[in-house]
This record gives C-alpha cells, structure tokens and sequence, in this order.
C-alpha cells in the first residue's frame, strides 16, 4: 500500500473507531487486499467473517453481537441504559428478533432474547452509538417504554418506574409518538396510566 493511500486509510479506520467491515472498505473505495495486509503487519486483527479491529481498538461487544446476529435490535433494560433511562448495568443483553429468525447459536451468548411479529420489528428502530463509541441499531425510547410494560415483561418495576419518570421530566419526549406506540403495541392504557400520573 503506498503512504499517502494508507493514511487515508489510517484516517477511514480512526473515524470508523478502529473497526471496520470488509464491506465498507470497499464501499469507501479500497481495495480488500488492504486488510490482508494489515493483518499481516499485525495492525488489523480479523474477529469475525468479514470484520476487522485494530488491536489497540476497546472490542465493542455490542457492536460484534449485532454484527453476528444482524437482525437483532437492542431494547428493553439494554435500550433503557442506552438511553440513560436506568443507571442499572444490564446483566445480560437484550435483543429482539423478528418471529422465524433462527437464533440457535444466541444460546451461547450473554443475550436475552426477545421475539415479536414482523410488523412490529421495525417500529422505533434508530441508530444509537455504543458505550464503546461504535453506531448500533436499538430501539428508540417510546419503543422501548412500551416494550417493557407489555405481556408478562419480566423487567423490575422499579426499573419501569424510575424510566418512566425520566421520560416525563425530560424536555425530549414526545408523547403524541409514544401514544402512537402504545395503540400499535397495544399496551395503550398501561402507558396513559403512567403518563396521566406523571405528567
């Protein structure tokens, strides 16, 4: 690789946070031999098919989980600490799938696994970056508030209340999207009960 093209890449790899895919290098116009080579110099390490970290680079654990398991979003306790809607570290992640993904190596894994219809997989979903500073899809805080008081949610409810009190004080919140939420997830009159006390 001549200097001036590897310090272009140098420069890609650092604004990417030291990890990077054997796909965006060649959407960003490299060439994929440029990561061959750089794990040989020992400057790259392949952790996975196709992705690729600087050895000096934190190992993003959430980044790698979602890079294996694709469909999986962030949400419940996991989203609520993404969005510092509770100050309790999640013991284990929690990801929802759509119903028919097969998830059988996600046993091996510190995951939680959640399912939903295809319908509802897309709601809320948005991009957040990770406690290690890499950009991770995760369900948006509405979703998230209506994802842990619906069905038989295993969440603490002291987690659950101290979220929703969060949400209510904070200047961000939107509750005509929240509403909106709640109907399609049909958890409507678990949310206004919070709301109606709280705001």
């Amino acid at each position: 690789m001549a200097v001036p093209e590897q310090m272009i890449f140098e420069e890609f790899l650092h604004n990417a946070h030291g990890v990077v895919t054997s796909k965006q290098v060649t959407e960003a116009g490299f060439h994929r031999s440029i990561l061959s080579g750089l794990v040989e110099a020992n400057k790259l390490v392949q952790v996975a098919r196709g992705l690729y970290m600087k050895p000096s680079a934190w190992e993003d654990e959430m980044f790698l989980l979602q890079y294996r398991f694709s469909k999986g979003i962030f949400s419940h306790e996991t989203a609520l600490y993404l969005h510092g809607l509770t100050d309790r570290t999640p013991a284990r992640f929690a990801m929802t799938f759509p119903w028919g993904y097969n998830a059988a190596s996600l046993k091996e894994e510190n995951v939680t696994v959640k399912r939903v219809i295809k319908e509802l997989y897309k709601v809320g979903i948005t991009d957040h970056v990770s406690p290690a500073g890499s950009i991770i899809r995760v369900y948006d805080v509405e979703r998230t508030l209506c994802d842990i008081v619906r069905g038989n949610n295993t969440c603490d409810i002291h987690i659950v209340n101290q979220a929703m009190k969060h949400y209510a004080a904070s200047k961000g919140k939107d509750i005509q999207k929240l509403t909106a939420y709640a109907e399609k997830l049909r958890v409507k009159p678990k949310i206004l009960n919070y709301m109606e006390i709280l705001l």
